[in-house]
């Protein structure tokens, strides 16, 4: 992605662009997917470059994946299931609910399957070459309370204006923020982190590489900012609805 004309293409994107890994346990071990993978998508005009990490650390199995070329890390993988002799599992968060499947090698050191998304099936093959790299998800700080509600902005771009809602909250576990872009089906972007600094606000959205920054005014009505992603900066204005 270029700029957040195709942040949702976050659909057709990450769709495409996002993968993850499945593999079923050698004989004799009860390893499972669980490691560090790396490997490529077969996409019909280059081979795009993934970094999957799948663990166990308790009953349920969490993942991540990365997309290094597009600068996305720590993209969750949910719904990880075993079935017919496959693993699979889906990129979180995604429109479209893109599915990778695939069967681990007899040497349990790679194995290959398709990754299904919106526009088609594409094959990929990964290498395990690792312990699971999965961070520890931390807890934003609460945020003061007049960052606190809906947020409406728009974000200009080549050819067309994105509208963004954004809701900032405090939860018991601390700060929570969603990006629902509003032209592309009101599609759910994930924000990984919340940072208060005084007067300025800072979000990370991992799944696109974005990042954004702004400062509240005195009334608490307005925030002025920038738009990060891709090398690119744009203007971001964010007025409080409620």
């Amino acid at each position: 992605m270029r700029n957040l004309a195709k942040i949702t293409s976050v659909g057709v994107f990450l769709a495409l662009s996002a993968l993850c890994a499945f593999c079923q346990a050698p004989a004799g071990q009860d390893a499972g997917p669980r490691g560090h993978w790396s490997g490529n998508v077969d996409l019909p005009n280059r081979q795009l470059g993934v970094e999957i990490d799948l663990d166990k650390p308790g009953s349920e199995w969490i993942g991540t994946i990365a997309i290094p070329a597009q600068n996305a890390s720590a993209i969750p993988l949910d719904k990880i299931a075993f079935a017919d002799g496959k693993w699979s599992f889906r990129i979180g968060g995604v429109p479209g609910d893109p599915v990778l499947t695939g069967t681990l090698a007899a040497d349990g050191k790679s194995f290959n399957g398709d990754f299904a998304a919106v526009g088609g099936s594409f094959p990929f093959k990964l290498t395990r070459s690792g312990e699971a790299k999965i961070e520890a998800k931390k807890a934003n700080p609460r945020l003061g309370e007049s960052f606190v509600g809906n947020w409406e902005g728009a974000l200009q771009v080549p050819g067309a204006t994105l509208h963004l809602n954004m809701k900032l909250s405090n939860m018991p576990e601390g700060a929570s923020a969603q990006i629902t872009s509003v032209d592309q089906g009101n599609a759910q972007i994930p924000v990984n982190s919340v940072e208060q600094k005084g007067t300025r606000l800072v979000l990370k959205v991992n799944m696109i590489g974005g990042e954004y920054s702004g400062e509240i005014n005195a009334d608490g009505t307005d925030v002025t900012g920038n738009w990060t992603q891709s090398g690119n900066t744009m203007p971001l204005v964010f007025k409080k609805t409620k």
